[in-house]
């Protein structure tokens, strides 16, 4: 029996981890001066989709409760999509600078030469534990365990049922990678993520080691998939029932979260920060707050999100509504100081410590403008700069969110040196980002860390390519690749991922579907130099190419054809290996 397993079975003592929470056995000043702190992140989860925002059809009782007992970011925005928001919020610097600015395209990979908040609440004697959803790289060197999260239990890419994560994941009783190996957990993967945080902190606790635990669930992501008993309530004409009911799992889950931390006396002297990922999706119908679009989108309900905050023991300020313009890029430097942690030097932010203002010695924020830019292209002006009640869109629709908050009425031609100012600065900001975001990052293989590396079309470069129904299109890209060491290296080309153990021509079954057959006839694979065709035979599940390569950047693609020669697809799944 495993040490998780065992502590889960057994429990641990309310009455013991209550004493241990408040410092007994020597650690009282540590319990006292260093707070612990949680960080929950759901996915797909908009503005709207919470009762204590107004929403006529759902009801969210432990998130009104935690919104009650918060302070309050009212004017808080994030990326419009997921991967650019974590990198945002785990690094501080705006996406295009830090490279994670997209859910695929070989563009989800965090530069590895700035801390994230797991390594500095690391390197602060932390101990740090991420449940759930990463999107911020697959393999070495970006998984979260390299990346300054000593305890990890999470699925790969954008959800459970992406292409790269492990084949037949359906959120229930899956396979995760806890701390770089496979294993299967029972239960719902919402149920998961909260079970083995909890289990993770009161371990903390009894140690007497204060955490940060991250806790970025993928829930209510699609596909929408939840025990019928949390839809039920929702069957009604017009109403997202599953999506619903994978929130009221959620709610379920974080009022036994909060129940935890009173009970055992954690609650005291822990920052819980909750906030969402980006705008909303499929409860923008039913109630989107007033704001205009969701997802994606750059108008507000792309990027306005809410952020609630709370510290009992921490001396902040009365639960209510701060209406400052903030951002996730603020998270890190804020906690930086509420906890005094140290930021390595000549490390920067583009946010901004919101300490003061959550400790209510800081009335307002110096003026600053902030800049909304994700996407796989990125051309210039695609974005939306944003200063007080101002928002800028593409440079030239120009919105006073304070009369205006739908965004209805485009006031530049009112407002022409308003938007001049605002031009300006997104001038100076793309100025800066621009070389550093088109530097592609690059899926290592051959290390003595990760050998071998599965690569997915998730990689890609510069194409969307990471859900069940991309397996079934004609599309292809490359891999941008760093070779770590020379060597002889095999690269094993598949149409699906070995766990499903399909031929390449055959269908494959997953959760969300079958796949169709393809005639594949014949396998291609580039290189550098090397470029090399072979034949596939009926029934073949993988074909294999042996190739001498010396270290350093390199750029692999590979092709499918039909016995014509007629291009398929690319191999959507290789397996790297340095033999």
């Amino acid at each position: 029996m495993n040490r998780r397993t065992f502590l889960r079975r057994v429990g641990l003592g309310i009455l013991g981890l209550a004493a241990v929470a408040r410092g007994r056995a020597g650690n009282a000043e540590a319990q006292t001066t260093r707070p612990n702190v949680i960080l929950i992140l759901t996915d797909d989860q908009g503005y709207g989709d919470f009762s204590c925002h107004g929403n006529p059809v759902l009801r969210t009782a432990n998130m009104d409760r935690l919104h009650e007992e918060s302070i309050r970011l009212t004017d808080f925005h994030v990326a419009p999509m997921c991967t650019p928001t974590r990198g945002q919020l785990l690094t501080g610097l705006d996406a295009l600078r830090n490279r994670a600015r997209h859910v695929c395209g070989g563009l989800t990979m965090l530069r590895t030469d700035v801390p994230t908040m797991g390594n500095l609440f690391a390197a602060g004697g932390y101990r740090t534990g991420l449940f759930g959803k990463w999107h911020l790289g697959d393999s070495f060197p970006y998984l979260p365990q390299n990346r300054g999260f000593q305890e990890v239990v999470h699925h790969k890419s954008w959800g459970i049922g992406s292409a790269a994560d492990i084949w037949g994941n359906d959120y229930f009783d899956d396979t995760y990678s806890h701390n770089g190996k496979l294993e299967k957990y029972e239960g719902y993967c919402t149920d998961v993520w909260f079970r083995e945080a909890t289990t993770w902190m009161k371990a903390c606790a009894v140690r007497g080691e204060p955490f940060f635990c991250y806790l970025p669930t993928n829930a209510p992501h699609g596909p929408a998939f939840v025990a019928p008993k949390y839809a039920e309530p929702y069957q009604k004409p017009g109403v997202p029932a599953n999506f619903f009911g994978m929130i009221a799992n959620l709610d379920e889950n974080l009022g036994k979260f909060l129940a935890m931390l009173d009970e055992t006396g954690l609650a005291e002297n822990t920052i819980l920060v909750f906030m969402t990922d980006n705008g909303g999706t499929a409860g923008v119908k039913t109630f989107n707050a007033g704001m205009r679009d969701g997802k994606t989108s750059l108008y507000d309900g792309g990027h306005r999100v809410p952020c609630f905050i709370r510290w009992p023991g921490g001396r902040l300020r009365r639960p209510g509504d701060i209406d400052e313009l903030t951002t996730c890029q603020d998270l890190l430097p804020t906690l930086i100081d509420l906890c005094g942690l140290r930021a390595p030097s000549g490390a920067r932010f583009d946010g901004t410590s919101l300490a003061g203002l959550l400790r209510g010695s800081q009335a307002s924020l110096r003026d600053r403008m902030i800049v909304v830019q994700y996407h796989l292209e990125i051309p210039k002006w695609n974005a939306t700069v944003m200063w007080k009640k101002w928002r800028l869109v593409k440079g030239r629709e120009l919105y006073d969110i304070a009369t205006d908050p739908g965004q209805k009425t485009d006031v530049a031609d009112r407002h022409p040196d308003i938007v001049q100012a605002m031009r300006d600065h997104y001038e100076q900001w793309w100025a800066q980002v621009e070389p550093i975001a088109k530097e592609p990052s690059r899926v290592h293989i051959g290390s003595e860390q990760e050998n071998p590396v599965r690569l997915t079309c998730a990689d890609w470069y510069m194409v969307y390519a990471d859900n069940f129904g991309h397996l079934q299109q004609k599309i292809n890209s490359y891999w941008n690749l760093l070779v770590e060491r020379d060597g002889e290296y095999e690269f094993a080309l598949t149409r699906w991922p070995l766990e499903a153990n399909a031929a390449l021509d055959a269908p494959a079954t997953h959760p969300t579907g079958t796949g169709k057959a393809l005639p594949i006839a014949k396998a291609r694979l580039k290189i550098g130099v090397f470029d090399r065709s072979k034949p596939v035979a009926p029934g073949d599940k993988a074909v294999v190419f042996t190739v001498p390569l010396k270290a350093g950047p390199a750029q692999l693609q590979t092709w499918f054809y039909d016995a014509s020669g007629t291009e398929l697809c690319g191999a959507f799944y290789a397996t790297a290996r340095r033999t």
